[in-house]
C-alpha cells in the first residue's frame, strides 16, 4: 500500500520587500495585475495602473510601511514565517511550507520545496479565514498554474476557508476577553473586515456572508449583547461601491454620537499588516477621537499565538 507524504503549504496575500517606493511598485504591479482582484479589462486597467496608479501610490505607501515595519521587516512577513516555524515544530513529521499569492516567497517557490520532499498530499491552508474570490479563489488559480507545469501532482486538499471553525472562534474570543480585561469593557466593540466590491457579491461571492457567519458565532462566543457590537468593511479601493457599512465613517458617526470607548478588532487579518497596524490601529483611531471618541484600542490579529497555531493543527488534521 502506497503511503502518502503529506505537506502544509500556508498561503497569505504578500508583502513588499522592502519599504521603499520601488518595491511598492514591484509588489503593486503584481497584486494589482491579478483579474481576480481587479477584474477592469486589460485595455483600459493597464495604462492607469502603469501611468497613474503606482507612480501616486507608491511613494505615499512607502511612508506608511516604513512607520511600521519592524526589525526583521513587513509584519505580515515576520508574523506569517513565525506562524509556520510555530505550526512546524507542532508537526515535526509534517513539512510544512509558506508561500505568498504575491512577492517573496512565491507560491511556486513554496509549492516546489514540498515537491522536492516528496510530498505527495498537499494540504493547502490560506490564511483567509472568510473566503473571498479576490483571496482565495486566487491562490486557487496561482496553485492550478503552477501543477499545470509539472508530470506528476500531488493529491490536494484545499481549505476553503474556517469562518465559524471552532478553535478559530475561540481564539478571537479569548484575544477578545483579554483585551477587555486589561483595558475595561468597551461601549462598543467594532469587527472590521477587509472590503471588497459590492459587485463581486452580486456576481456570487459569498464572502459578506462568510463575515457574518463569523460575526455570529463570536458573539455567541463572548456572551455580549448583540447591539455592543458592529461590523463595518475597511479598505476600500477605486470608484464602485464596495461593501458597507464602511469602517471610517462609522467610527466618525460613533464618535458624534457619544460613544465613548471602542475596541476594534479585525477577524478577517491572521496576521497584523499595513491594514490593521496603520490604517485601523493609527488613521482610524484619530477618526474616532477628533470625533468625539474618548478611548479606542486595536486588538492584534492572532498572528503567532498558541491557540492560533493549535487552530492550524487541528484544521489540517483531517487532510494529514
Amino acid at each position: 500500500m502506497h503511503h502518502k507524504k503529506p505537506g502544509i503549504l500556508l498561503v497569505n496575500l504578500g508583502t513588499p520587500d522592502a519599504p521603499t517606493s520601488e518595491a511598492i511598485k514591484r509588489y503593486l504591479k503584481q497584486f494589482l495585475s491579478d483579474k481576480r482582484v481587479v477584474d477592469t479589462p486589460r485595455l483600459l486597467w493597464w495604462p492607469l495602473l502603469r501611468g497613474v496608479i503606482l507612480p501616486i501610490r507608491a511613494p505615499r505607501v512607502a511612508k506608511l510601511y516604513q512607520s511600521v515595519w519592524m526589525e526583521d521587516g513587513s509584519p505580515l512577513m515576520v508574523y506569517s514565517h513565525r506562524q509556520q516555524r510555530a505550526l512546524a515544530a507542532r508537526l515535526p513529521d509534517v513539512p510544512v511550507a509558506l508561500g505568498m499569492s504575491y512577492g517573496t516567497p512565491s507560491l511556486q517557490s513554496a509549492v516546489d520545496e514540498l515537491l522536492a520532499q516528496g510530498v505527495d498530499q498537499l494540504v493547502v491552508l490560506p490564511l483567509y479565514p472568510q473566503y473571498s474570490c479576490s483571496t482565495v479563489a486566487a491562490v486557487w488559480d496561482e496553485l492550478a498554474r503552477i501543477l499545470a507545469s509539472k508530470r506528476a501532482i500531488p493529491s490536494v486538499s484545499f481549505i476553503r476557508d474556517y469562518a465559524t471553525d471552532r478553535g478559530y472562534i475561540e481564539a478571537l474570543a479569548a484575544s477578545a476577553r483579554a483585551s477587555f480585561a486589561r483595558h475595561g469593557e468597551p461601549d462598543l466593540l467594532l469587527l472590521s473586515y477587509h472590503g471588497i466590491p459590492q459587485r463581486y457579491a452580486h456576481e456570487g461571492d459569498d464572502y459578506p456572508q462568510r463575515c457574518r457567519d463569523t460575526t455570529r458565532e463570536l458573539v455567541s462566543a463572548l456572551g455580549i449583547s448583540p447591539d455592543k457590537v458592529m461590523m463595518t468593511y475597511q479598505s476600500r479601493f477605486g470608484r464602485e461601491p464596495w461593501l458597507t457599512p464602511y469602517t471610517d465613517e462609522t467610527l466618525k458617526m460613533l464618535g458624534e454620537k457619544g460613544v465613548k470607548h471602542i475596541q476594534v478588532m479585525c477577524p478577517g487579518f491572521s496576521a497584523d499588516c499595513l491594514e490593521t497596524l496603520e490604517e485601523i490601529a493609527v488613521q482610524n483611531r484619530e477618526v474616532f477621537l477628533e470625533a468625539g471618541g474618548q478611548q479606542y484600542e486595536y486588538i492584534p490579529a492572532l498572528n503567532d499565538d498558541d491557540a492560533h497555531i493549535e487552530m492550524m493543527v487541528n484544521l489540517t488534521a483531517p487532510y494529514r
